[in-house]
């Protein structure tokens, strides 16, 4: 069984990836904190227990087995955070710090156990999609919210966890997965202006908040639009 510490890298390779190429050493050492020796460490060992696959000077990719394992990781991680927000009362900023702490360490009866009591759930409190119980990945049709122009109205799919100070600032500004919103500006600095159905005030999103919030059309809206013309 692999470590906890083999199941983060594996983990943020399967989250870093970008189609069929490699991932760079540079790559997960910024995501996981660490110098770039102690990945390439790492991956040798990774790769001795036929979890990654490494190409010199390039990056590596995960294993079929490597994969499982990654998706396995995810699965636990999601299923604890939406546990923690919808049955002990943690704050959507709370859960995904608590989460890394217990995924490594729950039993596939506690998964099972898990996964029943919230109705087999497909996504987490913050939108991300939910590997299922044979680990199928299941992939999001959204693209981040700064590929959009001003006058397109979208639906929020999915926020990234890992700032707890972005989770509670767009909480604050009424934008959480499922939210109908429409562009209302795209200044030429950087920040986009949103007006969240429902908000009074409209929000202004500087570009790296705007890239963490991935949204996908408005299918209601293009519908009613459909049957207007």
């Amino acid at each position: 069984m692999p470590s906890s510490k083999a199941e983060d890298y594996l983990k943020a390779i399967y989250q870093l990836r970008e189609g069929e190429e490699p991932v760079a050493t540079s790559t997960i050492a910024e995501r996981l904190d660490v110098t770039a020796p102690t990945v390439t460490a790492t991956m040798k060992r990774l790769e001795g227990h036929g979890l990654v696959d490494r190409e010199e000077y390039k990056g590596v990719r995960l294993t079929e087995d490597g994969e499982l394992v990654a998706l396995e990781t995810i699965r636990h991680h999601r299923l604890l955070e939406l546990f923690l927000a919808e049955h002990l009362n943690y704050d959507w900023a709370e859960v995904h710090e608590e989460a890394d702490r217990l995924e490594h360490h729950i039993s596939e009866r506690l998964e099972t156990e898990l996964a029943a009591s919230l109705g087999d759930p497909s996504a987490d409190p913050h939108g991300a999609p939910i590997p299922t119980e044979d680990l199928e990945p299941t992939e999001a049709d959204d693209e981040p919210l700064t590929e959009y122009a001003a006058g397109e109205t979208l639906v929020v799919a999915q926020v990234a966890d890992s700032d707890p100070e972005v989770l509670s600032y767009l909480a604050d500004a009424g934008i959480t997965p499922d939210t109908r919103l429409t562009v209302r500006e795209v200044a030429p600095f950087g920040m986009l202006t949103v007006a969240p159905e429902g908000e009074d005030e409209t929000v202004s999103l500087p570009a790296e908040i705007a890239a963490e919030v991935r949204v996908r059309a408005d299918d209601e809206r293009s519908t009613d639009e459909l049957a207007a013309d």
